[in-house]
């Protein structure tokens, strides 16, 4: 049994290689899960490597499960939320082992301007995790009022991350 748990040992650290951020020309996909306020749903997400520590993507969420507002249920256009982002891809910065990164940016969307603050961790070459905040900077409407709050407001994510 040691044998096995060893060898098991050994080939999981030569499968560590993962690299979270190669630089100009990494592309990234990710999909997960995406919480806010009386909202869940899921989150879609590429990212396109510019630079050493520069990357833009584009952003899709749909809220799946969200509270009914004044006896009213949300439309499509309620529920969806388009984005384009920047990122500072600073794990190396940080001298983070090369499995890791941090990635704080802007992006600009159908209801705000806001920021977000992201982590990607690696297992192997092409599988990771990521977990994201965002918050919005500016909103379009200042007096957001029942579905405009959706994907309007902080937001949590976490979910699955691809090499491609």
């Amino acid at each position: 049994m040691k044998k096995i748990i060893t060898i098991t040992a050994i080939v999981m650290v030569s499968l560590a290689n993962a690299q979270a951020y190669k630089g100009k020309g990494d592309i990234k996909a990710q999909v997960g899960l995406n919480t806010q306020s009386h909202g869940t749903g899921i989150n879609l997400s590429t990212d396109f490597g510019l630079g050493e520590n520069m990357s833009y993507g584009f952003v899709a969420s749909y809220l799946l499960s969200v509270d009914e507002v004044a006896g009213e249920k949300p439309n499509f256009d309620d529920r969806a939320d388009f984005k384009v982002r920047f990122n500072a891809n600073i794990g190396n910065v940080f001298k983070l082992d090369k499995a890791m990164d941090i990635y704080p940016g802007l992006n600009l969307g159908t209801r705000n301007f806001g920021a977000h603050l992201g982590f990607r961790y690696f297992f192997t070459e092409g599988f990771g995790v990521y977990t994201e905040a965002g918050i919005p900077l500016a909103k379009y409407d200042t007096n957001a009022e029942g579905f405009e709050k959706y994907n309007n407001q902080f937001v949590f994510q976490i979910g699955a991350s691809f090499n491609l």
